[in-house]
């Protein structure tokens, strides 16, 4: 359904625990949802699936990503990043 698709940057984070409440480490395939998309925390627990060059990840909504850092359509990324680009890129377009 391309009503559910959306295009956008994906940079990293390092935080332990997201505005879902669930702890989390470095090695958990999730990521911290754009607050425009969030809802407040309707989004939580829900999955994503991730494009990038081909690669696709499905990963956990655990976190809100700051409306200055992420606009619509955006993700912060744990270890999801690491499949799809080395951490030195910084900004998966």
């Amino acid at each position: 359904d391309s009503s559910n698709v959306f295009s956008g940057r994906s940079t990293w984070f390092t935080d332990t625990v997201g505005s879902c409440g669930t702890p989390f480490d470095t090695n958990d395939m999730i990521v911290a949802m754009n607050a425009h998309q969030m809802g407040g925390t309707s989004q939580c627990g829900r999955s994503v699936k991730i494009t990038s060059g081909g690669t696709i990840v499905t990963a956990r909504i655990t976190d809100t990503c700051p409306a200055q850092h992420c606009f619509k359509g955006s993700l912060d990324l744990r270890a999801v990043f690491k499949r799809l680009a080395p951490l030195s890129k910084g900004v998966i377009d």
